[in-house]
Formats: structure tokens, C-alpha cells, sequence
């Protein structure tokens, strides 16, 4: 049975749409606009690097990194958002959101601009650098994974909460699209001031020495943003819900909303004290209680994340293999080192134009009258469907006059993707944890959903490879190719689409409803309301 909620969080609850909510969502949101940014710049320069640092005179084609050397520039900076997302998120229980927040955004900041930097100009001496500076990057990104959902998820009011927690998300849409702008913007400024011949015509000239700077400049602007909220960061206040829920100060509480609804709230210390001491606000992460309240929703959250990462970041860093292997991109031979990051640079630019964009702001739109679960489930299903409908005439795509249509299908599957699960398994994580222990169990989900792009970013960079040994990259071995690779990916979004079924939905109730904090001890409550939609078990 429902108990009584405390004031000040009714009056969260509430609470009309007002401006701190749209500040809320910049402050959360400029940091996963620079999150999106940082991961997703390196897949726009690694053919760049390949060019520079392992040009082989004589060979018949560019340069390219050594499958060992891609594949730690590519994914290091994931396992260290792993890291940070398992870290930060216990701290963010532990210490309070906003008192961890900063320190997010200062190793985001650091490690940004470090990345351009090099401890000598041996490829060793840079892959070393970029690789040890974008671990402690994504270290930083993955705290604010956690962090960034709790604040706006214990901000938020009930009737719009899905919306403002996927806007936050939704940041990482015009992240990659600024990626994509920046590398456009640098790389057509330098083949303007240094024009070079084609690989073909002249393979060391291609590759101007001032294309050094193209690499280092782009990842390095992925700072700016960052720098520019932390003076807000600093300004919030902590969340109620923490300060009363897990800190137990009623008269703080009162007075951080007071002035940020700009109500009067009265501090109701003796029922803060009085909620403390109910059972459903003790049991443990790693206890019997939470097991059974608990238990399936987490398996739920992690293993969703988990299935849509390995698919979604196998797309999204590897895009530029997909075009080539298409002939979407010209081949590298036939290009200058600046024209080639121009011309990945344009196709991922048009893709988050035309659907990774687009897709984050539907669910905004539509994640409060939908629901969670319609969402994702609907988006698992489409993405399996445009998979295997690009994987199974695979052959038929890659025929020069079907090349656009290959184009428009691979983009629908980035649609549903952002209007489907990869804002959704964002979002429910944020919902349906008790406070002290939501931020932990979001840095679960999303440490669950990292190891998921591991596994697509290492697993697709070989996988990809042609079966015919005499057309594959350098120094890799023959894949099982890109058909059974988008196969692949096709089964594991299905698979996506069954485990949904274990996660409940959130829409249109408080916090402390779905999570039973409110809830009156009994031996016969259940936590898990009637109509949440859940795997039978």
C-alpha cells in the first residue's frame, strides 16, 4: 500500500513545464553533446592516421592501422567509459550526484584537448598517447551516463519525465552531427591551403604534412562545449531526492526547490526520518529484497543495453567500411589523405543529417504518450527488419544503380535505433531504481551496454573482412564479410526485441511509485504494479 510523499517531492512531481527544466536539459545535455562528439570523431580520422604514421612505400594502397593499433584507437576510449559508468555511478549514490558531476566534466575537458597532444612523433610514441589520454576520456564520459539520466530523471515531473530524460540523450545526435560539420569544415580548409595529388599519382605527396594537425584539431574541439557548462554544473543545486531520500535532509530539500520552483515547501523532517526507517529504503544492491524487487528489471535494462550496443556501434564506427565496401566512398587510392576524411566526413554528416537526428527527437516527442516499452520494442523490431532486408540481398545493394537504396535502408535502421531502443534503454534505467541506489544501477545498464559496443567494435573489425583472403585490409585476417556481419547484427536485435519484454513501464508514474519507496511495509507487497508490462516468469 501507498504511503504519504513528501511535499517537496509532490511538488517535483507536479510541477508545470518551467525554465529550469530547459536548463536542466542543456547543462545534462552539452555533456552527451560532447560525450556523442569525443567516441564517434575517432572513426572520422583513423584512415587518417593509417595514412600518416603507417604509410609502406611501394604498397599499392594508403596506408592503414594495424588490426591491433584500430582496434585499441577505436575501442579503449569504450572500455574506459565502461569503467567510468560502473565508478561514477556508485559514487553518484554514494557521494551525491552534483558533488560528482564536476569531476566528470574536468577528465572530459583534460583528456580532450591531451588527445591531440603526442610524447614524440614515433607511431608508437602517438597510438600510445591517443590510446592512454581517450581511456581517461571515456572515463569521464561513462560518469556521465549515470549521473546526467539521475539528475534529470529526479528533476523532472511525472507527466513529461521520458521527454526531458531522452532530450538530454538527444544531444548526442547533434554531437555526432557536429563531429561530422567539424571534420568537414577542417579537412575542405586544409585540401583548400594544401592541395595534393591523388594516392595513385603521387603516394607520398597525398599526404601533405600539415594533414598532422587535421586529426589532432578535431578531436581537440570536443572540449569546448564541455568547458562551456561547467559554471552551470557547479550552479545546480543537488537533487531533492537525493538530499531527502538518501541524505535524510528534509530542511535542505525544502529549501534548494523552494527556490528553484519558487514555492513555498515545508521541510518535513519527522516523515524523511519516518521513510528511513521502512524496509523498502534499506535492503542492499546485492540483497534477497532487491533480487526479488528488483531483479528481473535489472536483468532487463542490462541485457537490452547490451544487444542494442553491439548493433549500434558496430553501425556507427564502421560506417565508413560499409560505404567503401558499397563504393559509396572512392577508393582510398584514388584519393588525397584530406580528401578522404572529407569524403567519410560528408557520408556520416548525411547520416545523422537525414536519421540519427531525427530519431532522437521522435522519442521525444512521442516517449510520453507511447510509453518506454512501445518504443523499443517497436525500434528492435524495425532494426531487425532493414538488417536482414540489407543483409540478405546483400549483393543486389552493392550493384552500382541500387547504391542509394542502400544508403536510405542503412539510415532507416539509425532511425530506429534513436526512436527506439537506444534512447529507451537510456531512459528506463533512470525510473525504476530506488534513489539510493538509481545511479548505480544506470552505471550497470550502461557499463552492460559498453561492454555490447566492445564487443561490436573489436568483434565487426574483423568480422567485416572479405572471405577472400587477396581483399582484406592489411595485416587481417579473411571475416566472414559484411552480409553475415549484418546478419549477425540482425539476429542480435531480435534477440533485443525478446528481452524487452522483462522491462516495465514508466510512463506516467512518480518515482517513488515504481520503485515502492513510498510503499507501507507488508509481507505481501509486491513492488511490481499491475500494469507493468513484464516477461511472465
Amino acid at each position: 500500500m501507498a504511503g504519504e510523499q513528501l511535499q517537496v517531492l509532490s511538488a517535483l512531481d507536479l510541477a508545470k513545464t518551467q525554465w529550469y527544466h530547459f536548463t536542466a536539459i542543456v547543462i545534462a545535455g552539452m555533456g552527451f553533446f560532447t560525450d556523442a562528439y569525443d567516441l564517434f570523431s575517432i572513426s572520422l580520422v583513423t584512415k587518417l592516421l593509417g595514412r600518416i604514421y603507417y604509410h609502406v612505400d611501394g604498397a599499392p594502397k594508403p596506408g592503414t592501422l594495424p588490426p591491433n593499433v584500430s582496434a585499441a584507437v577505436n575501442g579503449v576510449a569504450l572500455c574506459g567509459t565502461l569503467a567510468g559508468q560502473l565508478f561514477f555511478g556508485w559514487l553518484g549514490d554514494k557521494m551525491g550526484r552534483k558533488s560528482v558531476y564536476g569531476m566528470t566534466l574536468i577528465l572530459m575537458v583534460v583528456c580532450s584537448l591531451a588527445s591531440g597532444l603526442s610524447f614524440g612523433d614515433e607511431p608508437k610514441a602517438v597510438m600510445a598517447t591517443l590510446c592512454f589520454f581517450r581511456f581517461w576520456l571515456g572515463f569521464g564520459i561513462g560518469g556521465d551516463y549515470p549521473l546526467s539520466a539521475t539528475i534529470m530523471s529526479e528533476y523532472a515531473n511525472k507527466k513529461t519525465r521520458g521527454a526531458f530524460i531522452a532530450a538530454v540523450f538527444a544531444m548526442q545526435g547533434f554531437g555526432i552531427l557536429a563531429g561530422g560539420v567539424v571534420s568537414l569544415v577542417v579537412s575542405a580548409a586544409f585540401d583548400h591551403r594544401f592541395k595534393a595529388p591523388s594516392y595513385q599519382e603521387d603516394p607520398v605527396g597525398s599526404t601533405v604534412k600539415q594533414a598532422d594537425y587535421i586529426w589532432r584539431i578535431i578531436l581537440m574541439f570536443g572540449a569546448i562545449p564541455a568547458a562551456l557548462t561547467y559554471y552551470w554544473r557547479m550552479k545546480m543545486p543537488e537533487t531533492a531526492r537525493y538530499t531527502a531520500l538518501v541524505a535524510k535532509d528534509a530542511k535542505k530539500a525544502a529549501t534548494d526547490m523552494s527556490k528553484v520552483l519558487q514555492v513555498e515547501i515545508e521541510a518535513e523532517e519527522t516523515k524523511v526520518e519516518k521513510l528511513a526507517m521502512k524496509s523498502a529504503n534499506s535492503f542492499s544492491l546485492f540483497s534477497r529484497e532487491f533480487a526479488r524487487r528488483h531483479g528481473l528489471h535489472l536483468l532487463g535494462t542490462t541485457t537490452t543495453w547490451f544487444l542494442l550496443d553491439i548493433a549500434f556501434y558496430s553501425q556507427n564506427l564502421f560506417q565508413k567500411d560499409i560505404f567503401s565496401a558499397i563504393g559509396w566512398i572512392p577508393k582510398a587510392e584514388t584519393m588525397s589523405a584530406t580528401q578522404e576524411v572529407y569524403r567519410i566526413s560528408r557520408a556520416q554528416t548525411l547520416i545523422a543529417l537525414c536519421s540519427t537526428v531525427p530519431g532522437y527527437w521522435f522519442t521525444v516527442a512521442f516517449i510520453d504518450y507511447m510509453g518506454r516499452f512501445a518504443i523499443q520494442l517497436m525500434g528492435f523490431f524495425f532494426m531487425t527488419v532493414f538488417m536482414f532486408a540489407l543483409a540478405i540481398p546483400y549483393h543486389h545493394w552493392t550493384l552500382k544503380p541500387n547504391r542509394i537504396g542502400f544508403v536510405v535502408m542503412y539510415s532507416f535502421t539509425f532511425f530506429f535505433a534513436n526512436f527506439g531502443p537506444n534512447a529507451t534503454t537510456f531512459v528506463v534505467p533512470a525510473e525504476i531504481f530506488p534513489a539510493r541506489l538509481r545511479s548505480t544501477c544506470h552505471g550497470i545498464s550502461a557499463a552492460a551496454g559498453k561492454a555490447g559496443a566492445i564487443i561490436g567494435a573489436f568483434g565487426f573489425l574483423y568480422a567485416a573482412q572479405s572471405q577472400d583472403k587477396t581483399k582484406t585490409d592489411a595485416g587481417y585476417p579473411p571475416g566472414i564479410g559484411v552480409k553475415n556481419s549484418l546478419i549477425v547484427l540482425g539476429v542480435v536485435n531480435f534477440l533485443g526485441m525478446l528481452f524487452t519484454f522483462l522491462v516495465p513501464e514508466p510512463k506516467g508514474k512518480s518515482l517513488e511509485e515504481l520503485t515502492g519507496e513510498n510503499d507501507e511495509d507488508s509481507p505481501e507487497l509486491d513492488m511490481q504494479p499491475t500494469t507493468n508490462r513484464t516477461f511472465p516468469v
